[in-house]
């Protein structure tokens, strides 16, 4: 029965929240900013998509995922390849098959991507697919920590290595480039950017909700069992490898979808936003923000991704060690992110007004926030 007004008083803040993130997304946001400006704010909530996921399987599971871009691009270019050939219209190649392949007709596994409904479903569940069949080895060999983060780094390299030299039938290095039509819809219009932006505010607070409801779960309380004792977990009857599997599958499906919504707001898909520095990207973001917290680690990738935008215009050259920099000191000085400030701030209020150690209240010692298994 004490519980019950805690738990009323989560959801009335949630929903609060959620009211707020509405208004500002949906209202503030297209009437303060130009269109220019919306594009990019469509750019950088595609990011958060991705940081939500990262806190779900790294905040919450200890999983330093660090392969992220793979299914960002899995996603975008299962989007981008239906896009392509609607571009070209129907017994027509994509314009750079006809200026670097010697094919006469579409490869046999772009075929399936004409289906707009195919496509659609490919952008989440073929990462999820993928996730799952790697996770599947990964973790039923237990490999964990350093091993995992290395592992899933490594994929993206080879992936991104992989559709470079595709150049027919990928686009290599430029990627495939200038997308003009989205489901009909001409994207050089300003309204139906307009109407992207929406979609992608809207997939970004659903995610959050679908997240929300599985780290409030008992599925939540688990992955957070198995991420701070793991052989207890195991003892207990239950299959660590699962849990685990299940937060990575998920966190690969949402990069999936945001992979998909960043090529109709952006025009483009390349190798050089899927590999080792968009995967370390997107983890950086989720890290600076709050990797425990989805509104710090969504706050932090959008903040990120603006400075990225921002600053690199001023400094080309010294940016990528900035993202460095920022990183470590995150991890080592904040390893809750920014979001884990009020949390400080309050514990030390208690100790003064307790005169006893910084804690809940009660007088004993709040743990401090676990970095997991590969932080």
């Amino acid at each position: 029965m004490t519980l019950l007004p805690l738990l009323k008083g989560r959801s009335a803040r949630a929903w609060a929240g959620f009211a707020a993130a509405a208004l500002a997304l949906f209202a503030v946001a297209p009437l303060a900013l130009s269109d220019f400006r919306l594009g990019l704010l469509a750019k950088y909530l595609c990011t958060a998509m991705v940081a939500v996921g990262i806190c779900l399987a790294w905040g919450r599971g200890g999983l330093l995922t660090l392969g992220q871009g793979v299914f960002f691009g899995l996603g975008g270019y299962a989007m981008a390849m239906h896009l392509k050939i609607a571009d070209a219209g129907p017994g027509n190649l994509p314009d750079f098959m006809q200026l670097y392949g010697t094919a006469t007709e579409l490869p046999w596994w772009w075929r399936p991507f004409e289906n707009p409904l195919f496509a659609l479903a490919a952008t989440v569940l073929l990462p999820m697919a993928v996730a799952a069949i790697l996770g599947s080895f990964i973790f039923r060999r237990r490999v964990k920590g350093a091993y995992f983060a290395i592992l899933s780094q490594a994929l993206a390299a080879a992936f991104a290595i992989w559709l470079i030299g595709q150049q027919a039938t990928t686009g290599g290095t430029n990627g495939l480039t200038d997308i003009q039509g989205f489901f009909g819809y001409d994207l050089n219009d300003p309204v139906n950017q307009r109407m992207v932006y929406f979609i992608i505010a809207a997939a970004l607070l659903l995610l959050i909700a679908l997240a929300r409801q599985l780290i409030h779960s008992r599925y939540g309380e688990l992955l957070v069992a198995v991420r701070d004792s793991e052989e207890r977990v195991r003892f207990l009857g239950y299959n660590p490898a699962n849990v685990k599997l299940v937060a990575y599958v998920v966190a690969a499906g949402m990069a999936g979808l945001a992979g998909a919504l960043f090529v109709p707001a952006v025009g483009i898909i390349s190798p050089a936003m899927i590999g080792i520095v968009p995967s370390i990207e997107f983890v950086i973001g989720a890290a600076v923000g709050g990797r425990a917290s989805l509104v710090g680690a969504v706050l932090g990738a959008v903040g990120v991704a603006w400075a990225k935008t921002a600053l690199s215009e001023e400094f080309p050259a010294a940016w990528t060690y900035f993202q460095g920099l920022l990183f470590i000191v995150a991890l080592a000085f904040l390893p809750g992110g920014l979001a884990s400030l009020v949390g400080i701030v309050r514990r030390r209020r208690s100790s003064r007004a307790t005169g006893g150690t910084a804690g809940d209240g009660t007088g004993e010692k709040t743990p401090a926030l676990p970095l997991g298994e590969a932080a």
